[in-house]
């Protein structure tokens, strides 16, 4: 047998084993067995029909009476009332609302400690103020809604693609002496992470406190079935969080899509930027990857420690005290001033859009420019409104998205928004070489956002995200630059463009549209 045939039947040995492969079989059979169930007990069949429209019309009142966009309440009714006979089930196993009530308990209570421990720091709010009122109200809502403080003994460096992010990522894990804490949405094997992986095996055997966490689901394609048992193996603390199994749940409808890295309390980083080789175009996945992440040093890393931490025990059902992992514990005060930092974070519990409104309150404060990078474009109605009232007030309004998709659905919703924010005078580019996945807003020289959180329902309403407000920093006048940079390797869509789309197109996007926030 030829080393090309063993290669294609080792791939296919492998397919039919792989977790993927397994989880998919036992949910269709989850599926088989209550179609089996259905037609076992045919002759009680009109009774269970009835049974289905009455749940089905039950939740759909139920969906109307709850605190949730009108859009998303649109998108769930709508196929519930066209099949009513499984719209209801569908809905109760499937619905946004997937964390259960134990759990939920259990993550209020971390958030109280979360909220014990970064307490608000007026001074600095203070201060802020008597620079800039329109930046303090910005900052109050972070203090007082998510909970998180301002900060101002903090250096930020912004690094504008996934392979400067890489290279600073291990010259910053080899210095580390005490700990380090590594939250990410996606680790894939290949390059990126096994070097970084042996940095953290050695940091781990010189008694380095060294913990990962991942999202299984994020992971699902990219990480063997009960990787967390092999990084323990190598001394590596490991925590997953929501564990893919096979069972028709909610449960895996929010995910932890943070990408957060702590080093011995002084050094942060986050950003889009995953640990897998697409992230740093050692692979062209989707053509050329252009993503974005910072670097943060000082005082404001305390708020990424606690995010990480809080995560940490909700997984491992621990308490710990926070304090020990202070920045001044293993480094003396040593940042000056350079502008203002507030890390923040948001989640699917509290039902307050944390990301949302930071988005929000830029669009609606901008006086000259407003300049955003997002893989997608898949936004509310009130979202939408911003943006194009911002562009009609005479505010220079662009967006970058991708030329070249990763979803090819999502991707055609994204585009289905193109005409509307045209026609309002938003600029609109895609990036020809490939995908930007930078998540990224700079406004009027003054302020800036980097962060997970795409404009998509499922960031702004269904994830575990975070992202770092700054006003008056040094790194955002390079985020203008690498903006002004990226604009030259995109095409502009013009009204001529949106106007082209044949109409079976937009009546295929018109359909996407409705069930968009479920995307």
């Amino acid at each position: 047998m030829s080393k090309k045939t063993e290669r294609f039947f080792l791939n296919i040995f492998r397919g039919l084993f792989h977790r993927v492969t397994i989880v998919a079989v036992l949910l269709l059979l989850q599926i088989a067995l209550l179609l089996g169930m259905i037609l076992r007990f045919h002759r009680y069949f009109i009774v269970f029909y009835v049974l289905c429209i009455v749940v089905s019309f039950g939740v759909a009142f139920w969906i109307f009476s709850r605190r949730m966009k009108p859009v998303y309440k649109i998108a769930w009714v709508t196929p519930i009332l066209l099949f009513p006979l499984f719209g209801g089930l569908f809905y109760l196993l499937l619905s946004s609302d997937g964390i259960s009530g134990h759990a939920r308990k259990r993550m209020i209570g971390i958030q109280d400690k979360m909220g014990a421990h970064l307490a608000p720091c007026p001074e600095n709010l203070a201060l802020l103020a008597g620079e800039c009122s329109q930046a303090a109200v910005q900052s109050q809502y972070l203090s007082s809604a998510g909970k998180c403080p301002l900060y101002r003994n903090t250096q930020t460096e912004f690094l504008p693609s996934g392979e400067i992010k890489y290279r600073r990522l291990l010259e910053e894990l080899s210095r580390a002496e005490h700990y380090i804490f590594l939250e990410y949405f996606i680790i894939g094997e290949g390059d990126m992470w096994q070097n970084i992986l042996t940095v953290l095996e050695e940091k781990a055997a010189q008694g380095v406190d060294v913990r990962v966490i991942y999202d299984d689901m994020g992971c699902l394609l990219t990480l063997p079935n009960h990787y967390d048992k092999v990084l323990e193996q190598k001394g590596i603390q490991c925590g997953v969080f929501n564990r893919a199994v096979p069972v028709l749940s909610s449960v895996l409808n929010n995910r932890d899509h943070r990408k957060i890295c702590v080093i011995d309390g002084y050094t942060g980083f986050t950003g889009g930027i995953n640990l897998a080789d697409e992230y740093i175009n050692r692979y062209p996945k989707h053509g050329h990857w252009k993503d974005a992440s910072i670097l943060l040093q000082g005082e404001g890393v305390w708020s990424l420690t606690v995010m990480f931490l809080s995560m940490w025990d909700f997984i491992k059902g621990i308490e710990e005290n926070y304090e020990q992992y202070r920045p001044y514990v293993h480094f003396a005060p040593s940042q000056k001033p350079n502008g203002y930092v507030q890390p923040f974070t948001d989640n699917p519990i509290d039902q307050e859009p944390v990301g949302q409104t930071v988005y929000l309150n830029l669009i609606y404060r901008a006086e000259r420019y407003i300049y955003i990078n997002t893989p997608y474009l898949i936004m509310d109605s009130e979202m939408t409104t911003a943006l194009c009232s911002a562009a009609k007030a005479g505010v220079d309004v662009r967006i970058v998205t991708p030329h070249i998709a990763d979803k090819w659905y999502v991707h055609a919703v994204t585009r289905s928004r193109y005409q509307e924010l045209v026609e309002a005078g938003v600029k609109i580019y895609e990036y020809t070489p490939g995908f930007i996945h930078a998540k990224t807003f700079v406004v009027d020289g003054k302020y800036g956002v980097v962060g997970t959180i795409n404009l998509d329902y499922r960031s702004l309403y269904l994830h575990f995200e975070c992202g770092v407000w700054m006003y008056g920093t040094s790194c955002i006048e390079r985020m203008y630059w690498d903006y002004l940079e990226t604009l030259r390797r995109c095409q502009p869509v013009t009204l001529a463009d949106c106007l082209a789309v044949p109409w079976y197109r937009r009546l295929g996007r018109l359909v996407l549209q409705i069930f968009s926030p479920l995307m």
